[in-house]
Order: C-alpha cells, then sequence, then structure tokens
C-alpha cells in the first residue's frame, strides 16, 4: 500500500474516533449521573464542555495548521485528549469530568482539519470531494459506534474500563500516525513557511468582509440552531429522553439512536443530489428542511410515555435525515462568498455549527433542571424542551427565507 493511502486510512481512523468521543455520553448518561453524582444539569454541562472546547480550539487551529503541519498539531492535541480519556474514565466527581470532556474536545479539534489538509497536498483536486465525502461517511461511522456498540462494551466491562480500552486504541493510532504521516510527498518541497505568526491585518482582512453579510449571520445562526438542537439530542438527550421518559432499555436506546445517524448517513447524498440536479436551489431546501424538523420534534413532544419501538425507531431516522439538509449550509455560504475566501466563510459556519450543541446541551439541561426540579429528566421536563427545540428551529427557518439563493451563480 502507498504511503498517500495509508495516511488516508490512519486519520480516517482518528477521526472516527473523535466521532464517538463526541456522541459517547449518550448511552452512558444514567451511568454520570450516578457515579459523578451529576443532576440533569450537571450532565449538560459536562456533556457541552466537549464542544465549547472543540470549537474554541478551532481558532488557534485555524492560524497554526497551515504554518506547523498537520502532522505535529494531529499528534500533540490527539495526546491530549487521550488524556482527557483517561481523566474522564477516572473522574468521580463533575471538576474532574469537567477537566476530561474538555481535554478530549481539544484534542480532537484537528482530527478532521487536519485530514482534509493532508488530502490537499496528498491527493489531486480531482478525488479531494470523493475523498472527504468519505471521511465524513466514516465520521457518522464513529458516532453510530457510539450507540449501540458502546452499550454492548460497557455491558461487558463497565463505562470506564471502556474508556481506557479505547484510549489505548487511540494512542496506537496516534503513534502510527506520527511515524507514517508526513505533511508534503518527498517529491514536492514543503508548503509551510518558516515564520510561525501570520500577518494579522490579512488573516482578519477577510473575516471583516465576511462579518458584513447579511447571509453569514443568518446561516450562521440557522447552523447554530440546526446542528445544536440535532447535536444535543444525539450526543446525550436522546439517552434519558428514551430510557427515562420513554421507559425504553439501553439496547433498544442504542439502537435508536443508531437509527438516527443512519437516517443522516442515507440523507447526506440524497439531499445533494436533490439541491445540485433535480430542485437547483440551497436556501428551499435548508428551510423546507428545518420546518420538517419542527414537525419531528413536536412529535416527539407529544409522545406518550410507553410509545412503542416502530413508532419511535420512525421518528429517530426521519430526524436523521431531514436534518441532514443542514450540510447544504457550508455550500451556500461557500458561494455566496468569493472563491477566494471560501476557507474563511466555511470556517467561520463552522464555529457557530460546534457551538450549537454546547449551548443546547447546557441550555436544556438548566432548563429542565429549573422547571422540574423533583423530575427533570421525566416525559414533562423532555416536552417542554422539545418545544423550545421546536420554536428556535422554527425561528431559524423563517429567517433564512431572508437569503438569497445561489444556484445562478455556481457558474
Amino acid at each position: 500500500m502507498s504511503r498517500r493511502w495509508f495516511i488516508f486510512l490512519i486519520t480516517s481512523a482518528n477521526f472516527f474516533l473523535s466521532q464517538f468521543y463526541r456522541a459517547s455520553n449518550a448511552v452512558i448518561a444514567n451511568d454520570l449521573l450516578v457515579d459523578l453524582a451529576l443532576d440533569t444539569r450537571g450532565l449538560g454541562t459536562i456533556s457541552a464542555a466537549f464542544f465549547y472546547a472543540f470549537a474554541l480550539t478551532q481558532i488557534p487551529i485555524g492560524i497554526f495548521l497551515d504554518r506547523i503541519g498537520p502532522r505535529k498539531m494531529m499528534t500533540g492535541l490527539s495526546l491530549i485528549g487521550i488524556a482527557g480519556a483517561l481523566i474522564f474514565s477516572y473522574a468521580h466527581s463533575i471538576g474532574l469530568g469537567l477537566v476530561g470532556r474538555t481535554l478530549l474536545g481539544m484534542g480532537m479539534a484537528c482530527n478532521l482539519m487536519g485530514t482534509l489538509k493532508l488530502l490537499t497536498v496528498w491527493f489531486g483536486p480531482a478525488t479531494f470531494a470523493t475523498l472527504s465525502g468519505i471521511i465524513f461517511s466514516i465520521g457518522t461511522l464513529g458516532n453510530m459506534a457510539a450507540a449501540t456498540p458502546l452499550v454492548l462494551l460497557v455491558n461487558a466491562m463497565g463505562w470506564r474500563q471502556a474508556f481506557m480500552v479505547i484510549a489505548g486504541v487511540n494512542l496506537l493510532l496516534v503513534l502510527i500516525l506520527y511515524v507514517v504521516v508526513r505533511d508534503t510527498p518527498p517529491n514536492r518541497p514543503s508548503s509551510f513557511p518558516q515564520e510561525l505568526f501570520p500577518d494579522v491585518r490579512k488573516a482578519f482582512s477577510g473575516l471583516a468582509l465576511l462579518l458584513k453579510k447579511k447571509e453569514y449571520w443568518i446561516i450562521s445562526l440557522a447552523s447554530l440552531v440546526s446542528y445544536g438542537v440535532y447535536g444535543a439530542f444525539q450526543t446525550l438527550w436522546a439517552g434519558p429522553y428514551l430510557m427515562d421518559a420513554m421507559g425504553q432499555s439501553v439496547m433498544n436506546a442504542g439502537n435508536l439512536i443508531l437509527l438516527m445517524n443512519l437516517g443522516a448517513i442515507s440523507g447526506e447524498p440524497v439531499w445533494g443530489v436533490l439541491s445540485d440536479r433535480i430542485l437547483k436551489t440551497r436556501k428551499w431546501l435548508v428551510s423546507g428542511g428545518l420546518l420538517i424538523v419542527v414537525v419531528m420534534v413536536l412529535l416527539m413532544a407529544g409522545l406518550p410515555g410507553g410509545t412503542g419501538f416502530l413508532a419511535l425507531a420512525f421518528l429517530f431516522f426521519s430526524f436523521g435525515f431531514f436534518r441532514a439538509t443542514g450540510l447544504l449550509m457550508y455550500v451556500h455560504i461557500k458561494e455566496i462568498m468569493p472563491l477566494e475566501m471560501a476557507g474563511t466563510a466555511m470556517t467561520g459556519i463552522n464555529f457557530f455549527t460546534m457551538i450549537g450543541p454546547a449551548l443546547f446541551l447546557q441550555g436544556l439541561g438548566i432548563f429542565m433542571q429549573s422547571l422540574y426540579p423533583e423530575s427533570s429528566r421525566g416525559a414533562e421536563a423532555f416536552t417542554a424542551s422539545f418545544l423550545v427545540c421546536a420554536f428556535c428551529s422554527f425561528l431559524v427557518a423563517v429567517f433564512y427565507l431572508f437569503t438569497r439563493d445561489t444556484m445562478h451563480r455556481r457558474a
């Protein structure tokens, strides 16, 4: 196997683990409540810590990735993440749990951007879109591994030992990454400059132009809410909702979260084809998808306790499928901005995307604990939370109608 394909495989495996860590709290939520002596507010906060750290770490990554190189950046940050996984596995209080999840968020923050940077250097532009699509699919498989497969592993050895084993696998992958990966092919001169700190004025000139665009703020807000609601549910609240409010078993909860991820995998290529070739719109598909998600969330809010597995399976799969229209927001902002600013535009949106789950994880935890202190994970608490999520999603769907469509500008 050539070095470039080995680089593709090893970086994909690290991104898989990044997505796994992100979604892992959903099926171990009840264990965390007991073992770390948490309430609903604390559970939301400890889960949000990953996303806050992940989002804020994007800022130094954006500045230094092209100057230090992905090999060193990915290795150094991943070691921080592994330390976070081990600390989290030893945590018996919210304080140590917060430290572990924060270090995990920082450590996993470069695995996607670093991988995409390596793809641009080691592979030609003709294969970049295909390979990056495969990378995103592998990441979704990481989310799926944090559902039923994690339940099986936790049942076999407990959640603490499970995280220790996964951290060990992560360490092995990072060591292989450092040995195998090179920032540039041997026949190509290095593209990484000698000076470490970039021209500040140049770095921020594109950002200033971006911030003046009305569409940037609308799309950013829509991405924050769209992925915020979905990510908070996928990575944490789906587990307590299914087990505590709906009366499902841990295994059934894992299977339903798996179905939600399958819906997302199924929806991503469908919406891409519909947008590019059939309906030829970004704006209307995104806004329509947000409105359908509002309907899905309202249906979940109205479900009685003890609802059957099949009805839940339909709703969870549909939730993932229609939420996948949110990926078109990146295409939308890229087409609105000048070509040379595409990277800045998409990174700007990505910051809000990653802050979204943090705000909804923590915010919903505080909301449910404050409104229903004696039954913060009961059906009524989740119904109130779903209504808040539906209202926020409806607002951004309406705001999205004020963006410009971009299909006519693609050429």
